[in-house]
């Protein structure tokens, strides 16, 4: 029994001395590293044209308007970058610094045959191509009569149109439906 113990000792010993070298020649063989790597994003670049009837750019200092006018206010977006992109355009509407539904004062004749309407923003219907126009979004602003009345004397409408773009590469959408793309900023 004696004998049999000290056997166990020394091959415990040996296992023991054996794990050293083995965690020695395994550390020898392994390495730990660290990478740095650079990840850059592009930007998406657009330009908002809002030209009349005539080609003329829509003027900065805005319309004189009465109740009941018909505006002439073509809005199109143009691809300025090297990227293609998916675009969404929200027009806010507003009076005096307050922001206003479209039925309070305003009545636009849509483009709906390429522009698709989610949750208040109009989705451009395809892909806009470096260097493409989009059609127009609308043509005309309507004031409606009914509802401008003797309170807005003095008062200036406002018309705003924002314009959000998501990167359409590797960022695919099932058929017209560019309102799914992923990326679109948070409200």
């Amino acid at each position: 029994m004696r004998k049999f113990k000290i056997r166990l000792t020394v091959i415990s010993l040996i296992a023991v001395i054996l794990s050293l070298f083995m965690q020695e020649t395994l550390a020898y063989y392994s390495t730990i590293g660290k990478s740095s790597n650079v990840v850059t994003s592009g930007n998406l670049k657009m330009l908002i044209h809002e030209k009349t009837d005539q080609g003329n750019d829509f003027p900065a200092e805005g319309v004189y308007i009465m109740p009941g006018d018909v505006v002439s206010k073509r809005v199109t977006v143009e691809n300025i970058c090297e990227h293609p992109f998916y675009l969404r355009v929200r027009v806010v509407f507003g009076v005096n610094a307050e922001v206003l539904s479209a039925e309070d004062c305003f009545k636009l004749n849509i483009n709906e045959e390429d522009w698709q309407l989610v949750d208040g923003w109009y989705y451009y219907r395809r892909i806009l191509a470096p260097g493409e126009t989009t059609p127009e979004v609308f043509s005309h602003v309507e004031i409606v009569g009914a509802k401008v009345d003797n309170s807005y004397i003095g008062k200036t409408l406002t018309l705003t149109v924002d314009v959000q773009a998501v990167q359409s590469e590797n960022n695919p959408v099932p058929g017209n439906e560019t309102f799914r793309a992923a990326g679109w900023p948070k409200e």
